[in-house]
């Protein structure tokens, strides 16, 4: 996909105003030189993370730089559904992914407090802002604070962050079919530190890198009624269970619990799910995050600490969305707001392994 141009010389004439040579340009927008050079003298259209990364290193809007109009490729004809809408009329967002331009049927807006692109009916929809797909990013997690990212991530890059909520396993499946950019995981603990690479290289292969963005416990939630002394006590005399999907942390670390006991329960998406389960009544327990149970006034017998990462390809650290939710993730500001949710830990925020 690519941008055209308004003027061979838009970029030249911003950096000559900064007084940078095209190598303090390069390094800034995490581009080769000779890219800079050629996108100058108009012998290189760039694409549209090249786009995002000069206007962003240069301080300005993409329009400001190449042409408004929108990419031929993001049009209402050419944009792919990730997976098609349960019934129509359906609210949407659109994002590029790759070189995709994809859009998304509208979910959960309690992660998700932004407004949706268009509407869906009779096989017509709207189109998204000029560049507002191109400068989305999709995650696909988990976690019940990803709101909270998502906002801070909006105020402190500019850029949008779409949430999905998503187990690990199903996580990773996306991120394999190239429908996400980044994809959460959380199935390592002290015990077994690897356990996230091992999922990735199981999954997807080499060629990925790890974003640490906490570790938390995760353990049994009870109603205040359930008189539970301790984890097994709970697990011996629960006859009813918020369950997770199968493939998911969460879901896992029941199962281990339980051994070879088949839990009676409803399947549910999400930590916050699980607790809401209990919270209303209809299930005695449930495998979650303490975060979720505190949030409902509940009681949480921790079980483990797990290390969440999320994962991206190697070959897409330098976009200018994963560089700006590295960036926010290695602040100070928001480690600590990380290390103020219960039961949150911002000792390791930000680390990055190779896969």
């Amino acid at each position: 996909m690519s941008t055209p141009a308004k003027s061979p010389n838009a970029v030249a004439q911003r950096r000559t105003l900064m007084n940078w040579t095209q190598g303090d340009l390069a390094a800034r927008a995490g581009l080769p030189r000779t890219s800079v050079s050629a996108i100058e003298g108009g012998r290189l259209t760039p694409s549209v993370t090249a786009a995002l990364a000069l206007a962003q290193a240069l301080g300005c809007s993409v329009e400001e730089l190449f042409a408004s109009s929108q990419p031929a490729a993001t049009s209402r004809h050419t944009v792919e559904w990730a997976w098609v809408p349960v019934a129509e009329p359906a609210r949407y967002w659109e994002a590029v992914v790759g070189s995709r331009p994809l859009r998304f049927p509208v979910e959960s807006m309690a992660l998700n407090p932004v407004p949706h692109d268009g509407v869906w009916s009779g096989g017509a929809g709207g189109e998204a802002a000029p560049g507002l797909a191109e400068g989305t990013l999709v995650l696909a997690c988990c976690d019940p604070a990803a709101g909270l990212l998502a906002a801070e991530y909006a105020r402190a890059s500019g850029f949008r962050m779409i949430v999905l909520n998503r187990g690990g396993g199903a996580a990773l499946e996306l991120l394999k079919q190239g429908l996400v950019h980044v994809a959460g995981l959380h199935r390592s603990t002290p015990q077994k530190p690897g356990r996230n690479g091992e999922a990735v290289r199981a999954s997807l292969g080499s060629g990925y890198r790890l974003l640490r963005l906490a570790e938390w416990e995760e353990g049994l939630v009870a109603g205040a009624d359930i008189r539970a002394r301790s984890v097994m006590n709970l697990v011996k005399n629960c006859p009813l269970w918020a369950l997770r999907e199968p493939g998911s942390a969460a879901r896992e670390c029941l199962d281990d619990l339980l051994a070879c006991r088949r839990p009676e329960g409803r399947i549910v998406a999400g930590h916050l799910a699980v607790a809401e389960a209990v919270r209303a009544g209809w299930a005695q327990s449930g495998v979650c995050t303490r975060l979720a149970a505190e949030e409902a006034g509940l009681k949480f017998l921790p079980v483990r600490t797990e290390s969440l990462d999320l994962c991206f390809p190697a070959s897409q650290q330098h976009d200018p969305r994963v560089l700006a939710l590295i960036s926010l993730l290695r602040s100070r500001s928001h480690r600590r707001l990380i290390g103020d949710l219960p039961g949150y830990d911002a000792r390791y925020t930000g680390e990055i392994e190779a896969i």
